[in-house]
């Protein structure tokens, strides 16, 4: 008998309104653990504001939003659904920029307690193989000890990537990350996160079509705040409707 197949991330007729402007209505999403999800659709399809509910920032007006099994999200504030292991990165990295790469993981290690005893107090053997490992994940060993505000902006955002999975999340929230990336910097961005797939549950929110069939298995089509379509990349890409609404439409 095979084991029941367990969602990380429930969402069923979820409806949200900002003063009378329906930015989702009647959502249903589900996504299942260790998947890696890509998410389009054009300006106002209702992207950041699903990432808002899910994260707490914003509450539904109606409908279920779970995480695993049966942990009612709806109920909780941005810390507890943070604590749950929840991670989110915005477009634009937030990094300690007058500190050094080494610190700005140091500083987000879970369990840590205040920058003062992260910094001053001696890191344990564990806290260093854990940095060191995160570091070699993000492809920034080599800049460990350089300062974060020096970095290139693409570097920025892996160690972002980097502070979150110091935190050990469960779910990924990843919000444009190639914004603003060369070539070369996309590339390896794509790369990160399809080797942290099956190890974390991955959202990610793109506009960038030639970074969507990098990393993309499945693809989900948000339009006026409910899901257009799902598929493949090519099933999404011939999928008329989606032709219409968004891969026809010119990025304002």
């Amino acid at each position: 008998m095979q084991p029941v197949k367990q969602f990380v991330l429930t969402v069923e007729g979820v409806n949200k309104s900002f003063q009378g402007f329906r930015a989702i209505t009647d959502l249903n999403f589900y996504m299942d653990e260790g998947e890696l999800r890509t998410i389009i659709g054009p300006n106002g399809a209702g992207k950041t504001t699903f990432l808002d509910l899910i994260t707490g920032r914003s509450k539904p007006d109606t409908g279920k939003i779970e995480f695993e099994k049966d942990t009612d999200l709806t109920r909780l504030n941005e810390h507890e659904i943070n604590r749950l292991g929840i991670g989110r990165k915005f477009q634009t990295p937030s990094v300690y920029i007058n500190h050094t790469v080494y610190e700005n993981i140091l500083l987000s290690l879970k369990g840590n307690r205040g920058v003062f005893a992260a910094l001053f107090t001696r890191t344990s053997p564990a806290q260093r193989e854990k940095i060191d490992q995160i570091l070699t994940t993000i492809n920034l060993l080599d800049r460990a000890h350089a300062q974060a505000g020096l970095l290139a902006h693409g570097q920025k955002q892996w160690l972002e990537i980097g502070m979150l999975l110091a935190q050990e999340p469960k779910l990924l929230l990843v919000d444009e990350p190639a914004a603003g990336m060369t070539d070369e910097e996309t590339a390896r961005t794509g790369e990160l996160l399809i080797s942290l797939a099956g190890k974390h549950s991955i959202v990610v929110i793109e506009h960038d079509m030639v970074f969507v069939r990098q990393i993309a298995r499945k693809v989900t089509v948000l339009h006026q705040g409910s899901v257009l379509c799902e598929g493949t990349v090519d099933e999404v890409q011939n999928n008329e409707k989606v032709r219409e609404v968004y891969l026809g439409r010119k990025k304002h």
